[in-house]
């Protein structure tokens, strides 16, 4: 593994447990760190984002090496592993705080992002319109450390039994051979 390829990715795609759960089984992926982007408060906490109010959706920043895993592929799992249809919702969690979202840390990604949207509306892989924003990165704040590695450290919790796992065990099927030994 090379450390000079290594890039950054920010997106949200609901509830940030589930998205941090599939990231980390992926061969090539550095870190994961769930955490809030895309709002005006400075380092809100997980109640006040809940509310709202505070405009960051919940997000996983996802540190990987290039060398092993493309910007594009990481896209591509999320794609894979939400419903970028709708709007402000994700199953039963709904507001803003849980848009599909892509924060572009270069132009290049952002061409990347907007390309594969495309791409993937073209084939008509969804009935819906996308409606996945795409917005210039600027700031990312860590969650609270009890949300980091959730479903790994709480997988008998409801919501990791009845949403995470489900999630986890479909994403595991499909991407198979992407997946860390």
């Amino acid at each position: 593994m090379t450390n000079g390829s290594i890039e950054t990715a920010t997106v949200g795609g609901g509830c940030f447990w589930c998205t941090e759960a599939v990231y980390l089984a992926l061969k090539g992926i550095e870190e994961v760190v769930s955490g809030y982007s895309g709002g005006q408060t400075e380092n809100p906490t997980y109640q006040e984002v809940c509310t709202g109010a505070t405009g960051h959706a919940e997000v996983v920043q996802v540190k990987f090496d290039s060398d092993e895993i493309s910007f594009k592929e990481v896209l591509q799992i999320f794609f894979a592993t939400h419903d970028p249809t709708t709007l402000n919702r994700q199953g039963n969690d709904v507001g803003t705080q849980y848009r599909s979202v892509v924060f572009y840390h270069s132009p290049e990604q952002r061409d990347i992002a907007e390309k594969l949207i495309a791409e993937i509306e073209k084939q008509a892989i969804f009935d819906d319109p996308i409606l996945t924003e795409v917005v210039e990165f600027s700031k990312f704040y860590p969650a609270e450390d009890y949300h980091q590695n959730y479903f790994e450290k709480n997988p008998n919790q409801p919501y990791c039994t009845a949403v995470v796992a489900p999630k986890v065990a479909k994403f595991r099927k499909v991407f198979f051979d992407r997946l860390k030994k």
